[in-house]
């Protein structure tokens, strides 16, 4: 069971509008939206995650359940209801079992609730891996839509990756709908794709009735890279798996006199490697199932090379939430709580640009 916190190290209460947070996770969405959306009720199954989130936010709204569970009748109303539902059945690295399948397939249970609810909200937003749009050429997609649509929700999916924001890789998909005959500020919408939408939810966009063109600006360019990030006082003990690095990986590392990189361990030709990126920012956070999904650290500094796991901390960082935010439990816990998040920047980006602005438009009273 989570652990019992007296009162919130953050206090969320203060917001003019409310929000459901189905497969809530660690509470980076909720951190992201403070201010903005408060949450009313909060839902996930992991009790680590749980942990982590009631570290920091309290408890007095989080339910620890499987969503199967949970009925809509039961639930306060909420402007917003945000549901990042399971990746693993779209992810390139999953199983690709689509949509349907045992843990994406929870998003039809995220529906049932929205179906049972006495009063539905006006809004809704769906997060979920860049594989929702591709996998099975769309189909997992268009089923997701055809399912809003028919419940008189226009929507459209954009494409957006953490690393506008923090030096981490992770472009994620964020599905916004808006109940049909709803107004919609003019400034949040464009004639067709943009720097938010990719291949996929172009091709998408032009096929599906109810479509929603969703833009706004770009942010303002990053200014942090992997180096700012990293836990000076951490040791390197993880050297003997320099021996993995390939040849040519090997060449970019000597190349010049101090590199940050990371890396996975991968299994190429029947041989296991450690593949490096030297973009100044880290591959994409997983969860920590197996020695592969754990990155490495690999800094070269004053002509010598060595080799440590991402810190808990680090990959707090990479994800946007700031030292004071707890972590508690094991490293994997807390590897995991950060690994199956979304990045706080993002969530605040898609607040401030897109559903407060919806909000105002939709809701005539922040308490109706």
């Amino acid at each position: 069971m989570p652990h019992t916190y007296e009162k919130p190290r953050v206090d969320l209460s203060s917001a003019p509008w409310t929000m459901h947070e189905f497969f809530a996770g660690s509470g980076l969405v909720a951190y992201g939206l403070k201010g903005m959306f408060k949450p009313v009720w909060s839902n996930d199954v992991s009790a680590q995650k749980a942990a982590v989130y009631e570290a920091n936010f309290g408890r007095s709204h989080f339910a620890l359940d499987d969503i199967r569970n949970v009925r809509g009748r039961d639930l306060p109303f909420a402007h917003l209801s945000w549901a990042s539902f399971p990746c693993q059945d779209l992810s390139l690295a999953g199983s690709m079992g689509g949509i349907h399948a045992s843990r994406s397939g929870l998003v039809w249970e995220w529906l049932r609730v929205l179906d049972e609810l006495e009063r539905k909200p006006r809004l809704l937003l769906l997060e979920n891996v860049s594989g929702l749009l591709s996998t099975n050429g769309g189909a997992n997609y268009r089923a997701l839509h055809t399912a809003l649509v028919g419940r008189g929700f226009d929507c459209g999916a954009i494409v957006l990756n953490a690393s506008h924001f923090v030096p981490q890789s992770r472009p994620r998909v964020f599905v916004i709908a808006v109940a049909h005959g709803c107004t919609i500020p003019p400034e949040l919408t464009g004639p067709g794709p943009c720097w938010l939408h990719n291949k996929a939810a172009a091709e998408l966009g032009r096929s599906l009735p109810g479509w929603i063109w969703w833009a706004a600006d770009k942010p303002p360019r990053r200014s942090k890279s992997l180096k700012d990030i990293v836990d000076r006082d951490a040791p390197f003990d993880k050297d003997d798996v320099l021996r993995l690095v390939p040849a040519r990986h090997r060449v970019r590392l000597n190349e010049r006199d101090t590199v940050y990189a990371t890396g996975y361990r991968r299994t190429r030709h029947g041989e296991q490697q450690l593949e490096l990126r030297f973009d100044g920012i880290a591959g994409c956070l997983r969860t920590p199932e197996g020695g592969s999904s754990k990155q490495y650290l690999v800094v070269r500094q004053g002509g010598t090379t060595h080799a440590r796991l991402l810190t808990v901390r680090e990959a707090a960082r990479l994800m946007g939430a700031p030292d004071s935010f707890l972590l508690p439990g094991s490293y994997n816990d807390g590897y995991k709580a950060m690994g199956d998040a979304v990045a706080m920047p993002v969530a605040q980006f898609i607040g401030e640009r897109f559903l407060t602005k919806i909000a105002e438009a939709v809701y005539d009273d922040p308490s109706k």
